[in-house]
């Protein structure tokens, strides 16, 4: 049966309002980088949704669509700073690992690590759906980038086949973590290379040690 030419424009009406108009992710991105500079201002405490509308020239009802709540605001800033999957594939065990976990220092080199991770770290007890979205969005992307590169190397030869990769991913970011949670190192420039060059050292061939000019006794 043909459908009349005015019900079929009706129904095509309907179906663009139900889709929306697409999602400006110039406001997204305004939005994030609003939540870190006022995050390195004033920190996690004192951060506001108005606060952040103002400087990013959006509204408090755009925020409200877009994030659920002022935590899952600095998460997904947190996301988008960090990186979701840092770890590349350059062909260099050493090398990749260095670059994924040299994304952490690079973060939290400024106040926002001691402002911010401590205090959403705690908050993540109380809201399982925030901490839902912290691991599926930060922490389990990045982890699994780092295992990727780990299991490179031991296809390369680099890195003994029994290695426990989910111990190796615990040690290569956790020197970082600690001294963002507690502050009592700081995160130095060279934090990446010693982590790697030192959690390598364990588990590295005699292959790898000998390319590196470092062959000791495994």
């Amino acid at each position: 049966m043909n459908t009349p030419q005015g019900t079929r424009g009706a129904d095509s009406l309907t179906a663009q309002r139900s889709r929306g108009r697409p999602r400006d992710e110039r406001i997204d991105t305004a939005v994030r980088r609003a939540v870190m500079e006022i995050l390195n201002e004033v920190g996690y405490g004192r951060l506001t949704l108005e606060a952040v509308a103002a400087r990013a020239g959006t509204t408090k009802p755009t925020l409200r669509r877009r994030w659920r709540s002022r935590q899952h605001l600095v998460v997904s800033a947190l996301v988008q700073t960090m990186g979701s999957s840092p770890t590349p594939d350059t062909g260099c065990t050493h090398c990749d690992l260095i670059a994924g976990i040299r994304t952490l220092s690079h973060a939290f080199t400024t106040t926002v690590g001691r402002r911010a991770l401590p205090a959403l770290i705690a908050d993540l007890a109380d809201d399982p759906e925030l901490e839902s979205e912290f691991l599926s969005e930060l922490f389990h992307p990045r982890r699994a980038a780092t295992a990727a590169a780990l299991r490179r190397g031991i296809r390369r030869g680099d890195i003994r086949p029994d290695a426990d990769i989910d111990l190796l991913l615990d040690m290569l970011a956790s020197t970082a973590y600690y001294r963002i949670l507690f502050g009592h190192l700081p995160l130095t420039p060279t934090l990446a290379e010693d982590v790697v060059e030192v959690v390598l050292k364990g588990v590295a061939t005699p292959q790898w040690h000998s390319n590196h000019g470092t062959v000791h006794d495994l």
